[in-house]
């Protein structure tokens, strides 16, 4: 079965996880922008950031058959610095015409900052402008307030339900979700987010459609092959194959189509 991750960060992977996705049967990856570990402190460094997963990683990606877009924001965690938030957004359009940014993202909260919101209503702006789907991360702490929070800002800009991905819902939040009509991802990551049979629970629940699963794999304790092990889980319970690849495949290739880029396979 086919097989997209629409949210893993492979600058942190080694190319060992690339020949391990391609054998469980991934075929495209999709890399949001992020925070690195350590703060960034000028604009070069996400511009040197913004070129690695826009091109090199589309490079190691394509040796093992796997088609590798990316999207492109200023993460959250470094809205809060305000004048390298003001030059890097300057900037960001450089990024967002690439032929393989399929959306502007991760962008959202994660204390949930005055800067942090202010960043969120810029790059909604630049996403109306670009036609581009918005990818948004969900804090850690305080999650449902936030998530709330974040509905209430993309409704302020009458920026659409359907272009929207709500990233890293857990059971306390998916109902906000699924009441705004979003597409809503799961992050399958152990010990800190959700497992396979969390994750499986959910879609018990809550069906299928506008549904997605992913596994943020980075630096931190994670499983680039969590996807694969959703679809596993899901076959366990008695998930008609075309249900699996409703999840894994159709529906964040649906969803990053909407860029009008091509998502062509490797």
């Amino acid at each position: 079965m086919d097989i997209c991750d629409p949210h893993i960060h492979m600058i942190s992977r080694v190319t060992d996880d690339y020949e391990k996705m391609a054998l469980a049967g991934y075929r495209v990856v999709v890399e949001p922008s992020f925070w690195l570990g350590e703060p960034r402190t000028s604009p070069g460094t996400f511009r040197d950031y913004f070129n690695h997963i826009l091109r090199f990683e589309g490079d190691r990606a394509r040796q093992w058959g796997i088609a590798h877009y990316s999207c492109i924001a200023l993460n959250p965690r470094e809205a809060n610095d305000r004048q390298l938030a003001k030059d890097v957004l300057a900037e960001l359009e450089t990024f967002l015409v690439h032929e393989r940014c399929v959306a502007v993202g991760e962008i959202g909260l994660d204390d949930i900052t005055e800067p942090e919101v202010e960043a969120v209503h810029a790059q909604i702006e630049l996403a109306k402008k670009h036609h581009l789907p918005l990818m948004v991360h969900t804090p850690h702490r305080n999650k449902r307030a936030g998530v709330q929070r974040i509905i209430d800002m993309v409704r302020e800009h009458d920026f659409p339900a359907e272009r929207t991905l709500i990233d890293h819902n857990t059971e306390e939040t998916i109902g906000l979700c699924r009441d705004f009509g979003c597409w809503a991802g799961h992050t399958v990551y152990p010990v800190t987010k959700l497992s396979p049979e969390r994750a499986v629970n959910i879609l018990d629940e809550h069906g299928t459609e506008r549904m997605m699963v992913n596994s943020s794999a980075d630096w931190g304790h994670s499983d680039a092959l969590s996807v694969a092990r959703v679809a596993h889980e899901m076959r366990k319970r008695g998930y008609t194959p075309e249900q699996v690849r409703k999840v894994v495949w159709d529906n964040p290739m649906a969803f990053y189509a909407q860029s009008g880029r091509t998502l062509a396979l490797a």
